[in-house]
């Protein structure tokens, strides 16, 4: 047997997340860091432009109601970095606490943020749990060697050799001063720590500048000036820090922001003096990336017509259904609370058919539905279909169109199918057609090239030969249900024999199934689509009855 020789994966060519932090780290030039906590600032931050964020554990908590005291576990935190790792393309150093327990946390903390591309994490040396550093005094701090030990896990831990763990000294925090800061530092570094952060909370920098001076450039510094702020940066560059983090400004912007929006719509109950100061629905849409999804729906979703529409024919009174339409066509009767007109619109709407001509006759002003075209066949009393459907014939220009009898139910499935045809002329046919046979409508049968057959899929299709009232039995192979659905070469196709049948006197008088025959008799191949059941037309009251158990 060959044995083939092993495929070593292609070396990416961009950079990692992590590269990119460790060359900021490293960079001869200062660095800044903002804060995010969650995946809307992390964009934020990155769209203002800045080269990496900082996952503050302070403004996570307080995001989720909670204290910065280890009160949110650190699956929870986990789960708001995957957001904003995927939310960004720039590094993310972790705020870690303490690590969320000993060693062995240090090691699982690692090894999930390198498989969600976070690009390094802090640690700092206090107690598990953890307290803010600008709580109290004289917090109590880790010992060394079990620090250290933390460190080498995670680095032992990481799945990326740039993954960075920054060790965080509190000495300065803890009140034991320059001494001890250094020690810690060079134990941490010696433990394999790729940065230090070195934390103070005095008001001006001191602290950090005399541990400068004497730690020199043994490793990369980063600093959090949220007390001495007032420091001007060009100082901490002068000092060698490669660093700055600004930890938490974000979280207290939208604070402040919040307040101040809650407050004056409370007091004034209107969004008038505030709709014009905060951030646009348009600006949200943007960060969340609706403009990709739109994108991406264009190139992986199957694209419907946007020009589609539909007419609808639906200009007879319904006589069969007697006192329920002496006021109202029978599209507009009742089924189960709203009229069969309104259900039929939102099948179709549902599918994507939004722009729906009705060609109305009996008594017209009954149908109330917004947002539709309505076109009136005066004569509908006197007249057939197609009759009815020339009055709607300058929309056979607009493109692909859906013509259908106005009473008439499906599932929509039905309509996503026919959708997918892409014959000129479809037409949708329920091969079942024997099951309704005991029904005395008068039915528009279909004769097609080849029959049904059960184990076709549904939806498989023949051609036409012949429609109507008078096929025999043994040539019937479904009914038309009454829809069919016009590519534009089709419509105009349509248009084009409708305008034939106006002039050799056969408009008035004939029915769609006339209008298919004519077609068929010129050489014109129709396409027949079969269904097995799953839809009504509501000729009577019987069928009204089974049409509130349909929906």
């Amino acid at each position: 047997m060959t044995v083939l020789p092993k495929r070593e994966p292609e070396a990416s060519a961009e950079p990692t997340k992590a590269a990119l932090l460790r060359g900021e780290l490293r960079s001869p030039k200062l660095s800044f860091l903002m804060e995010a906590h969650n995946g809307l600032s992390a964009k934020i931050v990155e769209e203002a432009g800045f080269r990496g964020i900082w996952a503050s554990g302070l403004s996570i908590s307080a995001a989720l109601g909670v204290r910065d005291n280890n009160e949110a576990s650190w699956t929870q935190v986990l789960e708001i970095l995957e957001f904003m790792s995927d939310a960004t393309s720039i590094p993310i150093l972790v705020d870690g606490d303490t690590g969320y327990g000993n060693f062995n946390n240090v090691r699982r903390l690692v090894t999930k943020l390198c498989q969600r591309n976070v690009a390094g994490v802090c640690i700092e040396d206090k107690l598990f749990p953890k307290t803010n550093s600008f709580l109290g005094e004289g917090q109590p701090l880790a010992d060394i060697d079990e620090f250290c030990g933390k460190i080498k896990a995670g680095k032992d831990s990481q799945l990326d050799p740039d993954f960075c763990v920054i060790a965080r000294i509190e000495a300065f925090i803890a009140g034991w001063g320059l001494d001890e800061a250094l020690r810690r530092a060079e134990a941490y570094h010696e433990a394999g720590a790729d940065a230090l952060l070195v934390h103070s909370k005095e008001k001006t920098a001191d602290e950090i500048f005399a541990f400068m001076k004497e730690w020199g450039n043994t490793c990369p510094v980063i600093i959090v000036p949220t007390m001495y702020y007032a420091t001007p940066t060009e100082q901490f560059e002068n000092a060698g820090i490669s660093t700055v983090i600004w930890a938490n400004h974000n979280l207290r912007a939208a604070i402040s922001g919040m307040r101040d929006v809650c407050k004056q719509i409370h007091e004034s109950q209107s969004l008038v003096n505030v709709e014009d100061t905060v951030a646009s629905v348009k600006d949200v849409f943007s960060l969340a990336g609706q403009t990709e999804l739109a994108e991406a729906e264009r190139r992986y979703l199957p694209q419907k017509d946007e020009s589609a529409h539909a007419i609808i024919l639906a200009a007879t009174r319904g006589d069969s259904l007697g006192p329920l339409t002496e006021d109202r066509p029978k599209c507009m009767i009742d089924v189960r609370g709203k009229p069969l007109l309104r259900t039929m619109i939102s099948t179709l709407r549902e599918g994507g058919i939004r722009n729906v001509t009705v060609v109305s006759g009996y008594r017209k002003e009954a149908i109330d539905i917004p947002a539709i075209d309505i076109r009136t066949n005066a004569n509908f009393a006197e007249t057939g279909e197609v009759a009815s459907l020339s009055c709607a014939i300058d929309r056979l220009k607009d493109g692909t169109c859906l013509i259908t009898y106005g009473d008439i139910l499906y599932r929509s499935y039905i309509l996503e199918r026919l959708q997918e045809s892409d014959a000129d002329i479809t037409v949708v046919a329920d091969a079942l057609w024997r099951e309704r046979q005991t029904q005395k409508h008068v039915r528009d049968f279909v004769q097609c090239d080849h029959p049904f057959h059960p184990d076709y899929l549904e939806g498989d299709t023949a051609r036409l030969c012949r429609i109507g009232t008078e096929i025999p039995p043994e040539g019937i192979h479904g009914e038309w249900v009454g829809l069919v659905l016009l590519s534009p070469n089709g419509a105009k196709v349509v248009r084009d024999e409708i305008e034939v049948m106006s002039t050799d006197g056969s408009l008035q008088k004939a029915d769609m199934p006339d209008l298919f025959n004519r077609l068929v008799e010129s050489g014109h191949k129709i396409q027949v689509q079969y269904i097995t059941g799953h839809w009504l037309d509501i000729d009577d009251p019987f069928d009204l009855a089974k049409a509130r158990n349909f929906l």
